[in-house]
C-alpha cells in the first residue's frame, strides 16, 4: 500500500492543478494574441496614390475615392495598414497612363471606364465602382436646341447630331460604332466651351455628372442646359485599375475583397445613395425616352450576370 502511494506521488491539492491549467491556457492565448498584433503591426504599409484630375472644379471622382477608402478600411484586419493620398499635380488621362506605365510613377491606381486596351495594359478589378451608372447618359446641350432634341426618338434620329467627347474616352468607340458622329476634345473643361461655341451638338455625360456639372458651370456657360427628355444607355462599367505586377495583384485582391464586403454589408449602397441619390432623383430617369447603344468593345469577363452590382434606374436600386 505505501509503495503504491509513493509510486503515484502526492495527491494534488483540490482544484490547484485545474486552476494552473486554466492559467496557462489564458497565458498562451494572451501570448498568441500579442504575437498576432505584432505581426499585423509589422505588415508593410500599403501605399495608394491616385491622380488629381484637374486644377479647377472637378468633383467627378469624389465617390470613387470614397469607395476605395472604404474598401481598404474593410480589409485592414486581414491585409494591414494603408495610406491613401492624391497626387499633388493635375494629370490628363494620357499623363495618368504614362505614370502608371512607370514602376516609379507618381500613382499606382486609377479609375476609368473600361476599354480593351486598358484591360490589356493594366489589371482591372472587375467590379463596377459606380454600379454601372456611367452607362446611363444624359445630354448637355445648348438650351436653344431643346426643341430639336424633343424630336429625337430613335438611334437613327441621334445620328443626325454630333456628340462631344474627350479624346481617348471609352465612349468614342461606342458612338462611332453606332454611327453617331463624334468630335473629340483634349481637355475636360474645354468641352463645355466647345459645346457652347457650336463645335458639336451634345456633350454625353453620366446621369449623375450632367446635373452636377451644369450646376457647377451654369455661371460660366449660361447658354447650356440639361436636355429634358432623352436617356442614352450602353453598358460601360468603371473599374479600378492597378499595375500588372506583384504589388498590383496584391492590391487588386485587397480592393476586390473589400468591395465584396461593402456589397454584402450595405456600405456600398449607402455610399452610392449618399453621393448619387439626390442627383439621380432630379433627373427622372424612369420617365425619359431610352435609346440603347451596343458596346462592341465590352469584354466577355464583364460581370453582367451579377445583377446585385448594377444600378437599375427603373427601380432606383
Amino acid at each position: 500500500m505505501l509503495r503504491s502511494i509513493a509510486e503515484r506521488g502526492p495527491a494534488p491539492v483540490s482544484g490547484l492543478g485545474q486552476g494552473r491549467g486554466r492559467g496557462l491556457s489564458k497565458l498562451r492565448a494572451a501570448v498568441c494574441a500579442s504575437l498576432l498584433l505584432v505581426a499585423a503591426s509589422c505588415q508593410a504599409m500599403t501605399e495608394l496614390s491616385y491622380p488629381l484630375s484637374s486644377d479647377g472644379v472637378d468633383s467627378r471622382y469624389d465617390y470613387d475615392w470614397a469607395v476605395l477608402r472604404t474598401a481598404m478600411d474593410k480589409t485592414r484586419a486581414s491585409f494591414g495598414r494603408y495610406r491613401q493620398q492624391q497626387s499633388d499635380i493635375a494629370m490628363s488621362p494620357q499623363r495618368v497612363l504614362m505614370e502608371m506605365h512607370s514602376p516609379q510613377g507618381r500613382i499606382n491606381i486609377f479609375v476609368r471606364a473600361t476599354a480593351p486596351e486598358l484591360e490589356t495594359q493594366f489589371l482591372p478589378i472587375r467590379l463596377p465602382v459606380d454600379r454601372g451608372l456611367l452607362g446611363y447618359r444624359l445630354l448637355l446641350i445648348r438650351s436653344a436646341d431643346q426643341p430639336r432634341f424633343a424630336r429625337v426618338r430613335t438611334l437613327q434620329d441621334l445620328r443626325a447630331l454630333r456628340a462631344g467627347l474627350g479624346q481617348g474616352w471609352a465612349d468614342v468607340a461606342i458612338f462611332k460604332a453606332a454611327g453617331v458622329p463624334v468630335v473629340e476634345g483634349n481637355h475636360y473643361d474645354g468641352l463645355f466651351a466647345m459645346l457652347e461655341a457650336g463645335r458639336f451638338d451634345f456633350y454625353s455625360r453620366s446621369a449623375d455628372e450632367a446635373v452636377r456639372e451644369f450646376a457647377e458651370r451654369s455661371g460660366l456657360h449660361p447658354q447650356l442646359a440639361v436636355e429634358s427628355g432623352l436617356l442614352l444607355h450602353y453598358p460601360l462599367p468603371r473599374y479600378f485599375f492597378v499595375r500588372r505586377d506583384a504589388e498590383g495583384k496584391q492590391l487588386a485582391r485587397r480592393i476586390a475583397a473589400g468591395m465584396e464586403i461593402m456589397l454584402k454589408d450595405g456600405s456600398l449602397h449607402a455610399l452610392f445613395q449618399q453621393h448619387k441619390a439626390k442627383l439621380i432623383g432630379n433627373t427622372a430617369l424612369s420617365k425619359r425616352r431610352i435609346i440603347r447603344l451596343p458596346n462592341p468593345t465590352l469584354s466577355a469577363l464583364t460581370p453582367l450576370g451579377r445583377s446585385e452590382w448594377w444600378f437599375n434606374p427603373l427601380t432606383g436600386q
